[in-house]
This record gives C-alpha cells, structure tokens and sequence, in this order.
C-alpha cells in the first residue's frame, strides 16, 4: 500500500464530473487499498478518488469515528462505494460543520439533507442499497460531491467565500502545512 499525495482544492480534477467505471481490475483495487491508507494516514472520514488525481466514481470512507453520539444502529466500517448514486433523501436539512482534506484548515458549516438512501456497488462489484442519516449521510453527500465536481465551499454564500479568500489562496499557492502529502501545483497534471 502507498499514500497517495491529495489534491488541492485548485486542482482542475476536482470541478471535473468523474467517469463511471465499467470494471474490476487489479490497479482499481490497489487504488482503494491506496485510497483507505491515504484517509486513515490524513485522518480522515472519507476520501474520492478525484481528491488523489483519479477522475472515476469510486470514494472510500469509514465515518465510524465520528458517530459515536448519532442515534444509527451500529457501526458501518470501512466502506469502499463504487458508482455511488442518491435514490432519496429526506426534507429534513441540517447544519454541521464540515472540512476537507483537499482544503486543509478550512471549516465551514454546510446544509444538507439528515438521511438518504443511495445505491452504489462494493469493492467486489456487488449491487448494495444504504439508508443511512446524521455523520454517514453526510460523509457520504460530501464525498459524492467530489465526484460531480463539487466541493463543500461551493455550497457557501458569497460573503462566506469572500471571507476565506486569503486561506484559499495558501492552499492555492501550496502555503499550507496539512500534516499529510499534499500535490504541490507544479506537479499537477489536468
């Protein structure tokens, strides 16, 4: 396993839909395993493969960490979500503060629907159906964002956004300590 260096927020891969995969192969799953010890080494929740270079609908994630307080029956683990796609999601919005690995020391909070249900396929190509609410649906809408080319800070007003301009533009210019390898500018490849 390797960890992978994690994109910037400014990278053009980010705002890019990802390409569906079509296949197992072994360099996907070397990539997930990649992927897993990427987020755990970053402590991180959750990460897309568009956040280490890789334009496809692949995110892992293991949000278990963080849901000790929700109210979910039992603990996901690590999940691997190939071609993940939202099939419902509830009225109900909430506000929670969220960060992202790809836009270190920034956190904002962001709205989004308590509970959903989505379908995706596992690491092994199997069809699953997930009804999760609280952390895990919002890991999850956050990470499947990164696959339509969204990022949380898109989610912000303008005011918002205008006053995290300078943070921004240290990511940007690659002027941030992460605690984790980050892909400096000069080595990204559109």
């Amino acid at each position: 396993m390797a960890i992978l260096p994690i994109v910037t927020y400014d990278d053009p891969v980010l705002t890019r839909k990802a390409e569906t995969i079509k296949e197992n192969s072994e360099e996907l799953q070397q990539l997930i395993r990649d992927m897993f010890e990427t987020m755990y080494n970053a402590e991180g929740v959750g990460l897309a493969a568009p956040q280490v270079g890789h334009s496809i609908r692949l995110f892992v994630m293991d949000a278990d960490p963080m849901t000790e307080d929700d109210d979910q029956q039992g603990k996901l683990g690590p999940m691997t979500l190939i071609n993940p796609e939202i099939t419902w999601q509830s009225e109900t919005i909430t506000e929670f503060e969220e960060g992202c690995l790809s836009i270190p020391d920034v956190r904002e909070n962001v709205k989004r629907p308590d509970k959903i249900t989505l379908s995706y396929l596992d690491r092994d190509f199997n069809p699953k159906k997930l009804t999760v609410d609280q952390t895990a649906a919002r890991v999850i809408q956050h990470e499947l964002d990164h696959l339509d080319g969204v990022l949380f800070i898109d989610r912000l007003g303008s005011f918002r956004k205008r006053l995290l301009k300078t943070k921004l533009k240290q990511v940007a210019e690659g002027n941030i300590e992460a605690g984790y390898p980050l892909r400096p500018p000069q080595t990204r490849v559109s």
